[in-house]
Parts: structure tokens; C-alpha cells; sequence
């Protein structure tokens, strides 16, 4: 696992991670913004009368409505990205990570306009009868590049599990146990189970089940968030304050956080505002393509409010909710996982400024700094490891009161601990202690510090139960389609029982892991749709100017 999670990091590193990576991404959806003079504001108020039907012409091709389209592509977005993603990004690079999830999701609203126009222009009817479309039928169909679509398929069927699957499961069975006390392993039994019963279905269950999901859960979510927003009321203020003022100087060390670079909150905050709303990663045309349209322009429509009821409100709502409620930068105690635990040589303080900034530099990737990881042995005494020439980080944060145990806190450990390269040598011993936290951890504790008190904690379980479910629902369709034009019809029901799976094992993996293969998983299925919208830029603007010279002789009819 610790060879598998090396070889993700320095994917993670030349992908997802890299600095080039958000410019590309934003560039492709400010050049459209510009190109199609700013459609997420010009088209706004049409998009919602489209979806709300009131231009639906019954006898049009298609397996759902709009709304079901919609709900379906929004139960594929809004899901742990919204609840863990968040936390992970403000975790990460503090609260200017907000501001760059807001620019990847106003510059996305055309994005996700353009790629689901198009996907849709060139979607087929399938030897079942149902629709089939996507980022791989306009690049074989139109662009003629077979190769890509392939490439392409094959990075979604990856990405349904590294995007949909893995971290949607992870992310429910850890808030369960923390809330409920539920064992993963059952957690992910239970819902692989319902999982299952569900996508078996086809489009028109999961749309079903997906329409009536996503309003009930948004509604839930909106109640708990707006509990502990206006409790800490007297934080909004200095909340947006923060977000706004550190894009421009980084986030400053404060409690146990030790700040983040300008660089490292761009990069991190546009790397999760694609995993919440994955405008431009070519899924949601997946979902587009079933609806009833003889319009290709009019469901990129609907597209335009994705990432504003994703984005803009439902993660604003999250980010508000950790940064007024202070969680961001308090420590825990909780287990240290490996994949964020290290040692480093020296012994630093985080009481003294140079110790923190030598820490601030080492954790943000800053070139200049002499932080090493550490290589020895630690004395153990009834759990509690003896002073030596060596810091505990975990979690981006100075570890406190650390306790070294076999298999649970109960049992203390006394012995040594050899030390290689940062990480202990016997991986079977258990380290835990007091530590920043984040992802679905950070959101529940941020839920119990406002007007429900620790019931907020239940509303964070239950809606990421909902909204990640309904995620790993909506990617199974996007993983059936790419192995549809793949292999055929055929090859669906081998993948859904991979699928099914691969939700049970996630429940009791390693978070972090789970959370880099989806970092990368995304990236590889992002670039080449990217490429190939911008290929029928003209196209698009073509299109889009023929929608509106039929809609208004509709209109004078």
C-alpha cells in the first residue's frame, strides 16, 4: 500500500498536483467565457425556464427530462466534494482555497455549457434503446480522433471509481463510524448491497431515484449549515475577509494551522473545485445526453446551473460553516494515518516562529528549507514515546500527547520504534494523538458548533450518506456508457459488479489514498476533453447562434 501510495503521489504531482494543471483548466473556461461573451450570466435566467420544463416538446428524443437530467448530473457532483472536499481544500490551503473553488465554478458554468452541447449534438441511440452519449462520440464522430474517445472512455471507466466510487464510500463509512460508531466494513456492505440494486436499474431508476434525492438532501444540508452560520454570525464577516484578503498573501499561520503559500491554496483550491462540480472532466454530458432534447444548445443550458448550485452555494455553504466556526484550526485527537504522518529530523517547537516557518516552508513545497525526514529509533514507554532528536508532524500540524499502540489505545505499547525515512519500519502499530483534521471530520466537528449542538454531527453523516450515494449512483451510469462504447452492451454487467466492488473495499481503506487516486483519476479524463472542446470552439459559437435564431421564430409562432 505504502508503494502504491508513492507511485500516486508522484502522479498526483505531475497531474492534478502540478502547477500547470489549474491554468490549463481555468484558461480553457475563461477563453470560452470571453469567446461566447459570458453565457453563465447572459443565459442564467433561460436555464432555469428550460429546466423547469416550460419549453419541453413531449415528442423529443430522449430517455429523461431535464429536471431528471439535471438531478442526475447533480447527484454525480454534489457528494463528498461538497461536505470532505472542502474541508480537504481549506485543510490544505487555508481559507483562500474558497476563492479559488468559486472561480473554478463561475468559469466552469461555461465550461460544463459547451462540453455538454456538444456531447449531445453527437449522442446515438444504443442497440437497447436507450441514448448513449458523451465527450468520446464528439471526438470519434466529429473530430474523427478514435483514439482519443478511446482514451478518453477508458479514463472514465478509471475515473468512475477514482471520482464516483472509492472516495464516496470512504467518506460515508468515516463519518459513520465517527458519528454512529458503525464498523466501515459494514457501512460498505449495507450500501454495496443498495448500490447495486439500484444501478442495476439502467438511466431510468437511477434518474428516479436521483430526482428525488437530490432536492430532499440539498434541503437537509442547507437547515444544518445555516445552524451554525448564524450562531457564529459574528465570524461571517472576518470569514469572507479571510478569503478574499488571502488570495493576495496566503493564508498566515493561525492555531495549529501553519499557512499556506498563495501557490499551494491556487493549486489546491481549483484541484478540489473540479472534484465538486467536474466542469470541464466531461461526465456530466454523460447524464445530459439521455434527456429529451431535439435541441442540443438548450440542455447545455441546464448544464450552466450545475456548478452554481454545486459550487457557489452548496460548498460557500460548507466553507462558511468551517471557517466561522473556527474547526480549521483546532487540533483533535484522532489516529494518525500514515500517508500524512512523518517524522522529521530536529527537534522543532511550535511555539517558536522560526520553527513554525521553517515547518510553514517543508509542509508547502518551498525550495528553500532544511527540514529532513527522520532515520532512527524511538524509545516507546506504555505508549508514550520518549524526547529525542525528532518532531511528529501528522496532518500538516504539530503532533500532540502521541500515543503508540498495538491495535487499539487500550493497549499501550512499550519498546522501540524504528524510524525509516519518516515512517515507522512496523506498520502494525497504531499512532494517534492530537492533530489538525480534515475532509469529513472537519465538516462534522464544524456542524456541532451551532444551534443543534452535537446533533449538527448527524446532519453531516446523513447528508454525506445521501449526497455521496447518489454520487457513486450517478458514476456507475458514466462508467456503463464509456464501457458501452468500449465493449458494448455486454461488457455493463461485469462492470457493475467490479463497481459494486470496489464501493465495499473503499469503505475501510486509507482516506488520503483514496482521495490522491481520485485527484489523478480526474486529471486524466479532464485533459483530452479539454483539448477536444476547444478544437470545435467555432462549432460551438456556430451552434449557439442557430439555437437562438430558431427559439425566437418559435416564440413569434
Amino acid at each position: 500500500m505504502e508503494a502504491l501510495h508513492n507511485f500516486l503521489a508522484m502522479l498526483d504531482g505531475n497531474l492534478g498536483g502540478a502547477g500547470w494543471f489549474p491554468y490549463v483548466l481555468l484558461g480553457v473556461g475563461l477563453f470560452f467565457t470571453i469567446y461566447l461573451k459570458f453565457p453563465q450570466i447572459r443565459y442564467f435566467k433561460h436555464a432555469w425556464k428550460v429546466v423547469t420544463g416550460k419549453y419541453d416538446k413531449k415528442d423529443a428524443p430522449g430517455d429523461t427530462t431535464h429536471f431528471q437530467s439535471l438531478t442526475t448530473a447533480l447527484s454525480g457532483t454534489v457528494g463528498t466534494g461538497n461536505i470532505s472536499g472542502v474541508a480537504f481544500a481549506i485543510f490544505l490551503g487555508g481559507p483562500a482555497a474558497l476563492f479559488w473553488m468559486w472561480a473554478t465554478a463561475f468559469l466552469g458554468m461555461t465550461t460544463k455549457f459547451v462540453e455538454v452541447t456538444l456531447s449531445h449534438k453527437y449522442r446515438e441511440k444504443t442497440a437497447d434503446g436507450t441514448m448513449a452519449g458523451g465527450p468520446m462520440y464528439y471526438m470519434d464522430k466529429r473530430l474523427n480522433m478514435k483514439w482519443l474517445a478511446i482514451g478518453f472512455a477508458i479514463a472514465t471507466v478509471i475515473s468512475s471509481f477514482g471520482t464516483g466510487n472509492l472516495p464516496q464510500i470512504n467518506g460515508i463509512a468515516s463519518s459513520m463510524e465517527a458519528t454512529f460508531g458503525f464498523e466501515p466494513m459494514m457501512t460498505g456492505g449495507v450500501l454495496a448491497i443498495l448500490l447495486g440494486l439500484v444501478i442495476l436499474g439502467g438511466i431510468r431508476r437511477i434518474a428516479a431515484v436521483t430526482s428525488k434525492i437530490v432536492p430532499f438532501m440539498a434541503a437537509l444540508y442547507l437547515v444544518g449549515a445555516l445552524g451554525v452560520i448564524f450562531y457564529n454570525i459574528e465570524n461571517i464577516g472576518p470569514a469572507f475577509a479571510s478569503v478574499i484578503g488571502d488570495v493576495f498573501s496566503g493564508s498566515a499561520a493561525t492555531g495549529g494551522f501553519l499557512g499556506a503559500t498563495i501557490a499551494y491554496a491556487f493549486n489546491r483550491g481549483v484541484n478540489r473545485g473540479l472534484f465538486s462540480n467536474e466542469a470541464g472532466q466531461g461526465s456530466a454530458p454523460i447524464a445530459h445526453a439521455a434527456a429529451k432534447a431535439d435541441e442540443p444548445v438548450s440542455e447545455g443550458m441546464v448544464s450552466i446551473l450545475e456548478p452554481f448550485i454545486d459550487t457557489i452555494i452548496i460548498c460557500t455553504l460548507t466553507g462558511l460553516v468551517i471557517l466561522s466556526s473556527g474547526v480549521w484550526q483546532e487540533k483533535f485527537d484522532n489516529e494518525f494515518e500514515r500517508s500524512s504522518l512523518t517524522f522529521v529530523s530536529g527537534q522543532y517547537s511550535e511555539t517558536n516562529e522560526q520553527d513554525r516557518l521553517q515547518m510553514f516552508r517543508y509542509l508547502n513545497n518551498v525550495s528553500d528549507n532544511n527540514v529532513t525526514a527522520f532515520n532512527g529509533v524511538v524509545k516507546v514507554d506504555n505508549g508514550v514515546p520518549e524526547i529525542g532528536d525528532y518532531t511528529i508532524i501528522h496532518a500538516r500540524s504539530f503532533a500532540e500527547n502521541v500515543v503508540v499502540s498495538v491495535g487499539s489505545k487500550e493497549d499501550p505499547y512499550t519498546g522501540t520504534m524504528k524510524i525509516i525515512d519518516g515512517l515507522p519500519y512496523n506498520d502494525k502499530l497504531m499512532i494517534s494523538g492530537d492533530s489538525l483534521i480534515h475532509s469529513a471530520a472537519l465538516t462534522t466537528k464544524a456542524f456541532t458548533r451551532g444551534y443543534f449542538g452535537q446533533w449538527g454531527q448527524y446532519i453531516v453523516s446523513i447528508g454525506l450518506l445521501l449526497f455521496a450515494f447518489s454520487t457513486a449512483i450517478a458514476w456507475s451510469y458514466y462508467g456503463d456508457r464509456a464501457m458501452t462504447y468500449l465493449l458494448g452492451p455486454r461488457s455493463v454487467m461485469p462492470y457493475r459488479v467490479f463497481y459494486v466492488a470496489g464501493f465495499f473495499w473503499a469503505s475501510f481503506s486509507d482516506t488520503t489514498l483514496v482521495w490522491m487516486l481520485a485527484s489523478v483519476a480526474i486529471v486524466v479524463m479532464t485533459l483530452p476533453n479539454l483539448f477536444g472542446i476547444f478544437m470545435l470552439r467555432k462549432e460551438m459559437k456556430e451552434s449557439v447562434a442557430e439555437y437562438w435564431v430558431d427559439f425566437n421564430k418559435d416564440q413569434t409562432k
